[in-house]
């Protein structure tokens, strides 16, 4: 990887991050209304797929899905507009935060259901076999998506017609608050790719040059016909599930642990070693995320007579 990629995947890396500490402060202070569901620490999975595709490549996120919406470029005054429920949001506000999407930005909106969105990435997917246009859909899902049969249909239907998609598992060990290991008898998920015929990679998701390569290969491999691959990107999240999570399910030793592997201080390392001040850019990207936040803050709500006009990306509605 070139350091100018490696750079813009620090950068993606900071905002994924500081937008997230911020979503985590402003839900506990009361401005973010329903639930929300971070990523904190998985921030190289999302990223490394940025940079291992390629402009108009589609994503479809589950409802933990802030970290793809940055990644694929969707603007943080934006990003922070739609999590407030503003008219500046992407999403004119009715989104919020579980349903971050962008059609502008190729980013299909987020889905509440575990597995749900793996059938529904399977639209993009198609329609650009039928247009011959080169473009990859990236489904990413979690780990515990691959005990649902949605997940087993939407992989057999991809292999069945060979459509350009990368699935993504984002293995951070834990299906909510379950350890995978107590629900599946394989110790690789990515195995499960040998029961629908298609390739499988496993790569280390706290390293976005790692990701980086293994979605660039899979992609590339998409857009010459050759059909799906599925990726299991092994990372961790240092958060719990959603806010009030107690964690009883893992230690705090197991944290520390996954802590000292942090993506954003690899790639923070490996920019150094190449002469990057990485602090310059860290205090950069802060300033970028306080003013985008700050403008989000004082952003009007959505007007009360436009919000059933489906006026948001992705709404049916007939003024």
């Amino acid at each position: 990887m070139q350091v100018s990629d490696l750079l813009r995947g620090f950068e993606l890396m900071l905002k994924a991050r500081g937008f997230e500490e911020a979503c985590e402060r402003l839900f506990a202070k009361g401005d973010v209304r329903g639930s929300t569901h971070l990523g904190i620490g998985q921030e190289a999975v999302a990223v490394g797929a940025r940079l291992g595709t390629q402009q108009g490549d589609w994503v479809a996120p589950t409802y933990r899905g802030h970290n793809y919406a940055v990644a694929w470029g969707v603007p943080l005054e934006a990003a922070f507009g739609e999590l407030l429920g503003k008219d500046t949001g992407m999403e004119r506000g009715r989104a919020g935060s579980k349903h971050f999407g962008s059609r502008q930005h190729h980013v299909l909106p987020g889905n509440a259901i575990v597995a749900a969105q793996t059938a529904v990435g399977l639209g993009p997917a198609l329609k650009s076999k039928l247009d011959g246009d080169g473009t990859v859909t990236v489904i990413p899902f979690g780990d515990g998506a691959t005990n649902q049969a949605a997940w087993h249909e939407a992989v057999n239907l991809a292999a069945v017609w060979d459509l350009p998609v990368v699935f993504l598992c984002e293995n951070n060990l834990y299906s909510e608050m379950t350890p995978i290991k107590d629900t599946v008898r394989v110790t690789d998920l990515a195995d499960r790719a040998d029961a629908y015929g298609i390739n499988a990679e496993i790569v280390d998701g706290m390293d976005v040059q790692a990701v980086a390569q293994c979605v660039a290969w899979a992609a590339n491999n998409a857009r010459k016909g050759h059909g799906p691959t599925l990726i299991e990107a092994k990372c961790y999240r240092y958060c719990g599930h959603m806010p009030g999570d107690t964690e009883p399910y893992r230690t705090k030793d197991e944290i520390a642990e996954w802590r000292k592997r942090d993506p954003l201080d690899l790639a923070a390392r490996q920019l150094s070693e190449h002469g990057v001040e990485v602090d310059a850019v860290r205090h950069r990207i802060a300033d970028e995320l306080a003013a985008a936040e700050e403008a989000a803050v004082a952003a009007p709500e959505p007007d009360v007579a436009d919000l059933a006009l489906g006026v948001a990306d992705f709404m049916e509605a007939v003024r």
